[in-house]
């Protein structure tokens, strides 16, 4: 095993085995990860970086909108589901206008969401 091949073995692992709360704290790891890169990238004026990072980032709440159970979720599907859009419009205008702060606006409501999926995980 390659000195690489061992984090991404554990990481791979964990997420094989991981709940569905914990899963979606993963998602939102990631998508934290990508949108710092995406505001850092917007700060150093590099525009393609920032929309490569974005896009990334937009994928994984792509991933967490399209997996929301309106059924089970009610109510808090339904709030999640506003919240998710609302990311992506706030996303695009950040694009457009190369704004880090709505990008890192996104990363605190995020982050949020994040530690009370993390509460639910244990």
């Amino acid at each position: 095993m390659t000195t690489y091949a061992a984090p991404n073995a554990y990481r791979d692992g964990a997420v094989l085995t991981a709940s569905p709360a914990k899963l979606v704290v993963l998602l939102y790891d990631g998508a934290g990860r990508f949108l710092r890169q995406a505001a850092a990238a917007m700060e150093a004026g590099d525009a393609v970086t920032a929309s490569a990072r974005l896009q990334r980032a937009e994928a994984i709440i792509s991933e967490l909108y399209v997996t929301l159970d309106h059924e089970k979720g009610g109510e808090i599907a339904a709030r999640l589901e506003a919240i998710y859009l609302f990311w992506r419009r706030h996303l695009d205008a950040a694009r457009v206008e190369q704004d880090p702060r709505k990008v890192m606006q996104v990363v605190a409501q995020a982050g949020e969401l994040r530690a009370s999926f993390a509460a639910i995980a244990g």
